[in-house]
């Protein structure tokens, strides 16, 4: 009997990952948890399974698990050099981990995104002064779930900002300045969650000037608390609320699958918010999605079954492919 399994689940958060687990688990799949926050791994061993599905997110750093980023980053790319397929792999995780990699790619597809300018230093910041309009978002290269965010009204505020708290630099030492765009609170910015380059779902996001909009129950549930490990806005503000959009305009979905073209992305979330003056403005790429079955209730069905769907027939279809090469061979 063949006890590797068909599927290793890369993570270091195993509280999103329980409706996956389960659902994995209730339809039979041999697969593996891979905690990427204790690991280790060698150059030579083949790959135990024949897919990968990559679950690490930014923000780990956030819980303490600030190595887990770039050992997963390794990792996924020695998986791929040795043969193994990894959905959201080594090159889709790199464009999550960069706001800044992300805008110019939004930038370049022509589709309307924040003008943003990245630097190490505030005082490098000087020499863009001219293409930089306050109030302005100042926020970290690598994300993740809001942390760090925040509104500034100057290139003074910046200065003062990085020289009170130097370990706003962690964990990649990287800052944008970003373009602000207001909305309007009482519609909120879209999510729109795909799943093997089709639409999943869209949702209403109402902020109520927070930015942690991760739409995990466990961060943001739908009543009450959550337990997410990013530290609380000093915001007067009630919680965030996620509503199913079904009404979505078809311009804004195919917007949202051009970039899911161009990223490569398997499974994740595009975020855009619209304007007072009228424009629709992409300006978030997410690799690690977060479904919110409460949303997904609303459209008749459970998200993480949809996943397990998708996962089933990539076992699959790569399973085939490794067949039809070895028959070739």
């Amino acid at each position: 009997m063949n006890s590797r399994p068909d599927l290793v689940v890369l993570h270091e958060h195993p509280e999103w990952q329980k409706p996956l687990f389960a659902a994995l688990q209730r339809r039979g799949v041999a697969f593996e948890a891979f905690d990427v926050t204790h690991a280790a791994f060698n150059n030579v061993d083949a790959p135990r399974a024949p897919l990968y599905f990559n679950q690490a997110s930014p923000s780990a750093y956030l819980r303490g698990n600030t190595r887990a980023v770039p050992f997963a980053l390794a990792y996924m790319r020695t998986l791929e050099q040795l043969g193994a397929r990894v959905l959201n792999g080594a090159d889709v995780f790199s464009l999550e981990l960069s706001k800044s990699v992300q805008a110019t790619l939004l930038h370049t597809l022509g589709i309307a995104t924040p003008r943003s300018v990245t630097f190490n230093d505030p005082q490098a910041l000087r020499a863009q002064a001219a293409g930089i309009t306050f109030p302005a978002m100042l926020k970290p290269d690598q994300g993740g779930s809001g942390a760090r965010i925040q509104v500034v009204e100057s290139l003074d505020e910046v200065d003062r900002i990085f020289r009170a708290d130097p370990s706003i630099w962690q964990p990649d030492n990287l800052f944008l300045l970003q373009e602000f765009l207001p909305h309007d609170p009482a519609q909120g910015i879209v999510r729109l969650e795909f799943l093997g380059g089709e639409l999943l779902y869209a949702m209403r996001v109402k902020t109520h000037g927070r930015f942690n909009l991760c739409p995990s129950p466990v961060c943001n549930p739908d009543d009450g608390d959550g337990i997410c490990e990013v530290p609380a806005q000093q915001v007067e503000a009630p919680p965030v609320e996620f509503y199913p959009y079904p009404e979505v305009p078809r311009e804004a979905v195919e917007t949202a699958k051009r970039i899911v073209r161009a990223a490569r992305l398997d499974v994740g979330g595009i975020e855009y918010l619209e304007t007072p003056d009228g424009r629709r403005v992409f300006y978030d790429v997410n690799a690690n999605s977060n479904l919110r079955p409460s949303v997904a209730e609303a459209f008749g069905f459970d998200p993480f079954e949809r996943v397990v769907d998708y996962l089933v027939d990539q076992i699959r279809c790569t399973r085939a492919q490794a067949q039809g090469v070895r028959e070739l061979a």
